[in-house]
């Protein structure tokens, strides 16, 4: 199964640089960062793609109703990333109606980025449908092996309804390795279980303890035995929870990284 590296947006360019390094040297496909007020992922992308150009590239999620697709084209070309191998995750933010927001905004996209693979974030059984039937990817995010697993068969069927193959499923798994995993797993869930309405559904769906979606590993054996578990996705995009330096990253991309 392929593996993918995913950090936030706004890493130190030196940092996103030797770490973009490491992590092909290690066997990861792709390199991934998130999106969010403070920071372009696609600024981060540029300097993963500086050190790392065999690499392919993927943003989750930008939000729509913050950037709208006539924008992320401009930043693509800004930050000189090539449309040819980047993954575009875009989600509906904070959007009243997020599923009709997403269905209406991808004629959009198709027009502002050609050459963009177009990735939908989905959560519920409705966006995992509409992913499936008319996007060129699926981006899952805070789900425990059980429920990508189901969201998969939402996807696969919205992909069969649409008479297509079903698009590649990847998705971020929040990693933390060694004696202070349980803390950083849980203090990065506890931000995004009340973030907005559909987060909450989500973790109401998952019915799962707090601090427990996601990998808080002791060691590597531990940390590839949980990845493993994550049949559903096609691509398990490690999103690495460590200190945003050099040293602390790698370590939990040599601890997660794709075996033979």
């Amino acid at each position: 199964m392929p593996r993918a590296f995913g950090v936030a947006a706004g890493l130190d360019p030196e940092v996103a640089r030797r770490l973009a390094a490491r992590c092909a040297e290690l066997g990861y496909e792709s390199m991934w960062s998130n999106d969010h007020p403070g920071a372009k992922g696609l600024g981060t992308l540029a300097e993963f793609a500086a050190a790392a150009p065999g690499v392919e590239l993927g943003v989750g999620v930008i939000a729509l109703d913050r950037t709208p697709p006539e924008q992320i084209a401009a930043d693509v070309e800004e930050f000189g990333v090539d449309p040819g191998k980047l993954w575009l995750g875009v989600g509906a933010g904070f959007s009243k109606k997020p599923l009709t927001k997403m269905r209406e905004a991808l004629p959009e996209l198709r027009e502002a980025l050609p050459e963009v693979k177009l990735v939908l974030a989905a959560m519920g059984p409705k966006m995992c449908a509409l992913a499936g039937s008319s996007y060129d990817g699926v981006f899952f995010n805070w789900m425990t092996p059980g429920f990508a697993a189901g969201a998969r068969e939402k996807v696969e069927a919205g992909a069969a309804e649409a008479a297509r193959e079903t698009p590649p499923v990847f998705g971020y798994v929040r990693t933390a390795v060694g004696p202070d995993a349980p803390e950083r797993l849980a203090k990065e869930e506890s931000f995004y279980r009340d973030l907005h309405k559909g987060y909450r559904d989500h973790f109401d769906r998952l019915g799962e303890p707090e601090g427990t979606v996601g990998i808080a590993a002791p060691d590597s054996t531990a940390a590839q035995d949980a990845l493993a578990a994550y049949g559903a996705l096609d691509t398990i995009v490690v999103r690495g929870l460590a200190s945003a330096k050099v040293e602390a990253m790698s370590a939990v991309a040599e601890a997660a990284a794709p075996t033979s």
